[in-house]
């Protein structure tokens, strides 16, 4: 299969079940919004290291926030409910509410199960934090020095799929960072799906266990070009740099759609193929073949 002159090579993508969370952040205007944004989603790039993967599902009009002010939907994704519980509240705690300006709410009407979130970040108001019931839901009003910050007290969790991804190989690096960039910004363009590396993109690829027992993952030496002849490489002959955009997404079809538009974008002049990363099938129970889902 071709997309022009660059290959799409027969394989799948070994996609993981994940928990998630939506969240509605608002502010008073753009520059605070995404000051907001930059600091909730940082160092949020996988769960091999970090707390969750995070990032901007999509930006929101006044007419789609709950308060009507300008805002965005945020995804964070977690392996556990558990694991949710301690890394929201301290990523919205740290990052949002410290932000000036910002407010935030829940944006899933329902889920399987619920995390806290205004109800534990609530003890910083020392005593002076008051509940309020917007609509069915109840919310938090803490005192800070701009005036109040409103959160709500949970947030629905729903199931999710992790680690959908796409891999890139250019003949010129500066064609290849053009058509991962390009790739990236489909996910963005994409409902229900985000790219949580720097900018959507990864160039440290990994694979799973090391020399290192120490090490649960290392770099995915097949698709360095620097490591051809001492590896039994996935580089096509002319390669030299190869990018992957990992998705993560509600469910299959959000993450299999957003890989859609990764590779549509991506493919052009100088990207000889593109392929995507699994395990064998050994890992993950979500198998997304590209062929099938360019049909």
């Amino acid at each position: 299969m071709k997309i022009g002159t660059t290959e799409i090579e027969d394989t799948f993508a070994e996609a993981f079940g994940m928990k998630y969370v939506r969240l509605i952040i608002t502010a008073a205007d753009p520059y605070w919004l995404d000051a907001g944004l930059r600091e909730l989603t940082g160092y949020s790039s996988s769960v091999i290291a970090c707390d969750a993967e995070a990032g901007i599902e999509q930006y929101l009009t006044e007419a789609e926030t709950p308060d009507g002010r300008i805002g965005a939907a945020v995804l964070i994704f977690g392996f556990s409910t558990d694991g949710l519980q301690k890394a929201v509240p301290n990523r919205v705690g740290q990052c949002v509410m410290t932000c000036p300006s910002s407010a935030v709410y829940d944006g899933l009407p329902d889920g399987d199960k619920q995390v806290a979130l205004g109800k534990q970040i609530r003890f910083f108001g020392d005593g002076f934090q008051k509940a309020k019931i917007l609509g069915d839901d109840r919310h938090w009003r803490i005192p800070v020095m701009d005036g109040e910050f409103l959160v709500q007290d949970m947030l629905n969790v729903r199931a999710g799929v992790a680690g959908g991804n796409v891999i890139l190989q250019g003949t010129c690096k500066t064609s290849a960072l053009a058509a991962a960039r390009r790739g990236a910004e489909a996910v963005a363009s994409s409902a229900g799906a985000i790219a949580p590396f720097p900018g959507g993109v990864a160039r440290s690829g990994s694979k799973v266990g090391s020399i290192y027992k120490a090490l649960p993952a290392s770099t995915s030496d097949p698709y360095c070009p620097t490591l051809k002849g001492r590896v039994e490489t996935k580089l096509h002959a002319d390669t030299v740099a190869a990018y992957e955009i990992v998705v993560d997404g509600i469910d299959e079809q959000a993450v299999a759609d957003a890989m859609v538009a990764v590779i549509q974008a991506a493919a052009g002049e100088n990207i000889v193929r593109i392929g995507a990363g699994n395990y064998g099938g050994k890992l993950g129970k979500f198998h997304i073949q590209l062929h099938e889902i360019l049909a």
